[in-house]
């Protein structure tokens, strides 16, 4: 679905956002906590470990503002939230090596099937690269662990802001030298696109009704502002015309 007023030939650069996006967090996560953690619901683990995920990075942000503190990379805030998880969940006895690789797992999520294939093709027309709040090192490592074909990858450690912060939106257009309007983001999540399309960008909606697992559906339905709405990551290069 496409907005009829948009012209994808202004396009330079599609930058996705990832957790949820391009790799499924929810599936790696629960596969690897059932690995590690036997007895322990998996599912519900990897959505408390992910729910803590925003909290942490207003706590960061608020704190920078105040001059209190610097940016704090994606993998530590998400090992400090482990630390409450596994003790919420009654899990005592995990040494410092075991918390800090299954913190890893978030290095190795799996790419939806359709991920890798349809990058390759948008890349054949643009620039494609991630727009993250993954720091660098964890995200060349999913890069490498999934095959996710980036011709560049951008992270909130970059910019030292965390999206909806303007500064990563604007920021990717400002590496490449190219306008807001020549950018487009691509993501799962609507609350990302809005604050996308407030600095300029070119927006489109990745549907991805599993995000929180098969037992927890997603509304994907299509909601007005996207210059596009596409099933997957091969629906947009249709869209697209690559």
């Amino acid at each position: 679905m496409a907005d009829p007023d948009f012209d994808p030939s202004a396009l330079k650069v599609i930058a996705f956002d990832v957790f949820g996006t391009v790799v499924d967090w929810h599936g790696g996560i629960a596969a690897e906590v059932a690995q590690r953690l036997p007895g322990v619901d998996a599912q519900a683990f990897a959505l408390a470990w992910r729910a803590g995920y925003q909290p942490a990075m207003q706590h960061v942000m608020a704190r920078m503002a105040a001059g209190e503190g610097g940016f704090t990379l994606l993998d530590e805030l998400h090992l400090g939230i482990l630390d409450q998880v596994l003790q919420d969940f009654g899990v005592r006895g995990l040494n410092d090596a075991a918390r800090r690789e299954l913190n890893r797992a978030w290095h190795r999520l799996p790419a939806w099937p359709d991920a890798v294939q349809g990058l390759m093709r948008l890349k054949r027309r643009y620039t494609v690269c991630s727009l993250s709040n993954g720091n660098l090192g964890l995200l060349t490592a999913m890069a490498k662990h999934a095959g996710l074909p980036w011709d560049c990858v951008l992270s909130a450690e970059v910019f030292k802001a965390y999206k909806p912060d303007p500064r990563t939106y604007l920021g990717v257009a400002a590496v490449f030298d190219v306008a807001p309007s020549q950018v487009m983001l691509a993501a799962a999540h609507h609350d990302d696109l809005a604050a996308a399309r407030v600095c300029g960008l070119a927006t489109a909606y990745i549907e991805r009704p599993h995000e929180f697992g098969t037992h927890k559906p997603k509304d994907v339905s299509p909601q007005p502002g996207n210059d596009l709405h596409a099933r997957d990551i091969h629906a947009l290069a249709d869209l697209l015309g690559c």
